[in-house]
């Protein structure tokens, strides 16, 4: 095949895949980390996000007539301006009251974008490089998008992440000193301090020693005695409605009308629950001590700007956890002279004296995120301008001539139809099991990670920072995905697809169990994180370069963009599979979720197996 290309693909291909992972990664993992900083919960993240996903399922629809109108390389460039624009409308109205449905609303447009110039780039793609070419650029390719979701959910959250610690008030240091010597204790308030202080600020209060023995009994209402067991739940049922009457937290209360569209998933969620579930923490923690301190805003905030103080685990005994409702407690004009609650909980199996300490930060979360999605904004519209003048113009790059509306039809109709029959009946199946199947585990780690790691340890997470969060994978996850990439490109060049296909397949599955071992152990260590995420990463992208070289090759042919975008929009379906990953982990918890991913990684071993795959593809014996 011959082409026009003026310049060295690597003028072009690493800056035009990073520039179609951004877009796809704005709408489907930033969007997690945006919502969860935000407040929403995982169940909604995960439905929301979830749906977000449909444009790269539908997009085959319109392939044909990115195929037969215009050029692959005019649409690139037209839907990069689109994205530009869509980052912006983000950015303007994170600081919203109605953010959800509007955010919502922007993210659903700039996905349509972002899968019509997946179509138009993929086919470019295509026709401006021979097969060799495509083989041996497709871990590069791969990579570079791969790189382009990892700066987004490292690099940029890391911004995000400056910002929320840089803005707001100072942030507070909580340390809980426990004592297994101290005499047996019931939960008591402990009341802040009265003081005034100049500038904004936190005051909490605290005790300075706090004992691990509870009393077997306590004297409840009416001079009755009561096990200590039901004392607790009583003084963890007391610390969230005064909380939530306060309008520092926002306990979920479903409507007859929420009610009965779930009402036939309650007894399977339950049943889920018993059977498949984690030991509940709440009702773990019954007979630990509680501690109850309180924590009061000096002075009240701008009208219409209320602060978030978001309190985690900094560093001593996790032995000593906070209560999950108790992480997040809104302060407005209206409830800062109230004091809000922070429940502890102490493990009775405390043998020694030790000590935690606990964060509360409360940076401007809107305004974060608002400067993220404008710098994303400012980036597309560089790199469109920047493209314009880098992208080569293929002789093979051009629209259908003179195509009427009978042409477009026919030509759709006929690119359906020869994509379900190039190929004979079970080798067609096949593949269409591996294009769904094969990310299956990814589909429903990718909506997990992000809330696990910056979940609380009392809530099964690892209490990281948005910063934290954003350093691991704009570091070493970079490194680890793109050392993974590059190679899995090499050897498959080399070898072929065939040879490779397996050794991909078991890469992308083992390494899920590094998030088995951080959930069981909830080692937070930055080490331990950064080790786990290389892994993680470097096995993703050597196993992601098999199932994009797979979609090159079942896409040759006459149609070959319009095929290899259904090729995508399959694999965009595999991933809207992710969408009941929340509730799932909200029913069984963070452990048994990730061992439920391992379990679904059998399914990418399977369909891995059952491909047929020409020996000879891919390799660098091909002359073009």
């Amino acid at each position: 095949m011959k082409t026009a290309a003026k310049r060295s693909p690597w003028a072009w291909i690493p800056t035009l895949y990073f520039a179609q992972g951004i877009p796809y990664v704005a709408v489907m993992t930033i969007s997690v980390i945006l919502y969860k900083r935000l407040g929403l919960s995982n169940t909604d993240i995960a439905l929301y996000t979830g749906w977000l996903g449909l444009p790269w399922v539908i997009k085959p629809f319109w392939s044909p007539f990115v195929d037969l109108i215009r050029t692959k390389r005019w649409w690139t460039l037209t839907m990069q301006w689109i994205v530009a624009f869509a980052l912006a409308g983000i950015a303007f109205t994170i600081p919203t009251a109605f953010f959800v449905q509007f955010t919502l609303a922007i993210f659903m447009l700039m996905g349509f974008a972002s899968a019509t110039h997946d179509i138009a780039a993929d086919g470019y793609y295509m026709l401006a490089l021979t097969e060799h070419e495509q083989s041996l650029y497709v871990g590069i390719r791969s990579t570079f998008y791969r790189v382009a979701t990892v700066v987004g959910q490292g690099l940029l959250v890391v911004l995000a992440g400056v910002i929320e610690m840089n803005t707001g008030i100072d942030p507070v240091e909580m340390q809980m000193i426990v004592d297994p010597d101290e005499p047996a204790t019931i939960s008591s308030i402990y009341m802040y301090p009265d003081l005034h202080p100049d500038n904004p600020t936190f005051i909490v209060g605290m005790p300075e020693k706090v004992a691990v023995k509870t009393p077997e009994t306590v004297m409840g209402a009416d001079s009755v005695e009561v096990p200590y067991a039901v004392f607790a739940k009583q003084m963890r049922d007391s610390v969230a409605h005064m909380n939530a009457r306060n309008g520092f937290i926002t306990l979920e209360e479903q409507g007859a009308t929420a009610q009965a569209k779930t009402q036939e998933w309650s007894g399977f969620r339950t049943w889920l629950r018993d059977n498949f579930g984690e030991e509940r923490q709440e009702a773990a923690a019954l007979n630990s001590n509680l501690v109850i301190a309180t924590v009061k805003l000096s002075h009240a905030p701008e009208e219409g700007k209320p602060l978030v103080l978001i309190t985690n685990f900094a560093e001593g005994d996790q032995s000593v956890k906070l209560d999950a409702e108790s992480a997040r407690l809104v302060f407005t004009a209206d409830n800062w002279e109230q004091p809000a609650y922070l429940l502890f909980t102490i493990d009775p199996k405390i043998k020694s004296a030790t000590s935690a300490t606990f964060r509360g930060t409360s940076g401007d979360i809107p305004m974060a995120w608002s400067i993220v999605f404008i710098v994303l904004s400012v980036f597309f519209f560089i790199v469109v301008i920047y493209h314009n003048w880098a992208l080569p113009k293929p002789a093979s790059d051009h629209a259908a001539a003179n195509a009427s509306a009978k042409d477009i039809f026919k030509g759709f109709v006929d690119a359906f139809a020869t994509f379900f029959t190039k190929f004979p009946l079970w080798q067609t199946v096949a593949a269409i099991a591996f294009m769904i199947l094969y990310r299956f585990p990814e589909a429903q780690l990718t909506k997990i990670i992000q809330p696990f790691l910056l979940d609380p340890i009392d809530k099964g997470g690892l209490g990281l920072t948005t910063g934290e969060v954003g350093l691991v994978y704009g570091t070493v996850g970079i490194i680890g995905l793109t050392i993974g990439g590059i190679i899995g490109g090499i050897v498959a060049a080399k070898g072929g697809l065939k040879k490779w296909l397996l050794p991909m397949a078991w890469s992308m599955s083992l390494t899920c169990l590094t998030f088995v071992y951080l959930s069981y152990f909830q080692d937070h260590s930055l080490l331990t994180v950064n080790i786990c995420v290389f892994i993680e990463q470097f096995g993703y992208g050597f196993g992601f370069t098999a199932y994009m070289l797979y979609l090159i090759y079942y896409s040759e042919g006459k149609f070959k963009t319009s095929h290899y975008a259904i090729c995508t929009g399959l694999m965009a379906l595999s991933m809207m599979t992710g969408m009941m990953a929340g509730w799932v982990q909200e029913t069984i918890g963070y452990k048994h979720f990730f061992v439920w991913t391992i379990i679904c990684c059998v399914a990418t071993i399977v369909v891995a197996m059952c491909v047929k795959v020409d020996p000879s593809f891919g390799k660098k014996e091909e002359k073009e």
